[in-house]
């Protein structure tokens, strides 16, 4: 079995056929160290959300779509820090929900539907919560907060070193990692780099955001970019002013959202998309964030939190994302090529990521089980347009969603804006 990605889908893959067959052989090839991608370079949310509207997933697997890929993604969560457990990974896990904040009234609004949403899709789980304003500012003092949405189904961790625990416990169990070995394409039942090549019974794509650096693969997965800045350690008095004391991460109800953390070293960890997509789908694999993007993320984490204003920022990097056409993550293992795949997970993969590989593994050892029966299995979007249709659509979507948070500020009305931007990127 030839595994091509050393990030979280290839790993879990990995990791999930040697612990259900451990005389299978299993390789691992990464082009540059595990982790390189967005695996080690994201938010740190492991998720319970699967990322794509629930038309999309009804289009795909039928009416009960949505609510199949909602329930094994949330159990998804648990059975990630159940491994975490078992395998003694340190990577600062913390199981303390999330909550996506409301500033002004058409952000409430949307909380609002997307609660009664949640509960439309699984009327018993009680778990959601619809946080008033004076709730919120109990639990974090979140400036000119109007209230928030609370879901249970997510957890903190730092991701790199979750992805470096979690090679370790792949190659404790016998599959080999070979880094520095980057793959020039791959076909039937080969894998070939510029040292050799590797023969196996199937070869799995699992490359995400540099999936566009394939042969024939230009257009399967948008790259998006996301950056992610982090502040110097805050002392104990500060976080006591922010009210900040659980483990929750923060989602922004923009349409533009960022997304935080409180790390593990007492530090915010905050992201955004930044320069969200480059002409030709090209991947800047190692270069700075550029300074208006640092800027843009800081002045979104002091309009959070004002006292943040002194703090300085001790880093800031970005990572790759791969976004398919109708936004939904697709799982395939086409037995008569030997080729399979797994991402799309449009900056929701650290659980999904393992959800793949548990389906994967089940796919290539011919189970039939739940997991075979999801509906991103074997469904695959159509392909993103050509340049440069691509390029203008990207950059105006971004734009039109932009001004859509614009207007809302404002006016405190909903924008129909949003609504374009929806219709244009296949939302």
């Amino acid at each position: 079995m030839c595994i091509v990605g050393g990030g979280f889908t290839g790993l879990w893959t990995a990791y999930e056929l040697r612990r259900a067959d451990p005389g299978l052989k299993v390789v691992v090839l990464e082009a540059e160290h595990v982790g390189f991608g967005a695996s080690g370079r994201n938010g740190g949310w492991v998720l319970g959300t699967v990322s794509g509207r629930a038309e999309a997933w009804r289009r795909r697997g039928g009416n009960d779509a949505f609510r199949a890929m909602s329930h094994a993604i949330q159990a998804t969560v648990a059975e990630i820090g159940e491994v975490i457990a078992r395998e003694h990974i340190d990577c600062d896990w913390l199981h303390g929900g999330s909550l996506t904040l409301a500033r002004n009234e058409p952000q409430l609004d949307r909380l609002r539907s997307e609660l009664e949403r949640e509960r439309t899709w699984a009327p018993d789980d009680s778990a959601w919560e619809l946080l008033s304003k004076d709730q919120l500012q109990e639990r974090v003092a979140i400036d000119r907060g109007t209230g928030a949405l609370y879901t249970p189904y997510c957890a903190r961790v730092q991701p790199a070193k979750l992805a470096v625990g979690l090679a370790e416990a792949v190659q404790r169990s016998g599959a080999v990692i070979y880094e520095q070995s980057p793959v020039l394409g791959a076909e039937r039942g080969v894998a070939r780099t510029d040292s050799g090549q590797v023969r196996a019974r199937f070869v799995i794509l699992a490359t995400e955001g540099y999936t566009a650096n394939l042969p024939a693969r230009h257009r399967s997965l948008l790259p998006l970019n996301s950056a992610m800045i982090v502040t110097e350690p805050l002392p104990a008095e500060l976080w006591r002013k922010l009210r900040w004391e659980g483990a929750e991460t923060l989602l922004e109800g923009l349409y533009l959202y960022t997304y935080s953390q409180r790390t593990a070293e007492g530090r915010i960890a905050i992201g955004g998309r930044g320069v969200p997509y480059r002409f030709g789908s090209r991947t800047d694999r190692e270069g700075p964030v550029p300074d208006r993007t640092v800027q843009e993320l800081r002045g979104h984490l002091c309009a959070l939190f004002p006292a943040l204003e002194d703090v300085g920022v001790a880093r800031a990097w970005h990572g790759v994302i791969g976004v398919s056409r109708d936004w939904c993550p697709t799982v395939v293992l086409d037995r008569a090529s030997g080729l399979g795949l797994a991402g799309g997970y449009a900056g929701e993969g650290v659980a999904a990521s393992n959800l793949a590989g548990r389906t994967l593994c089940d796919l290539i050892l011919k189970r039939d089980s739940e997991l075979t029966r999801l509906p991103w299995v074997g469904g695959q979007a159509r392909k993103w347009e050509p340049e440069p249709l691509r390029f203008l659509g990207a950059r105006g979507i971004y734009w039109l969603y932009g001004e859509a948070d614009r207007r809302e500020a404002r006016t405190g009305r909903r924008s129909r804006i949003a609504a374009l931007a929806n219709a244009v990127a296949g939302r």
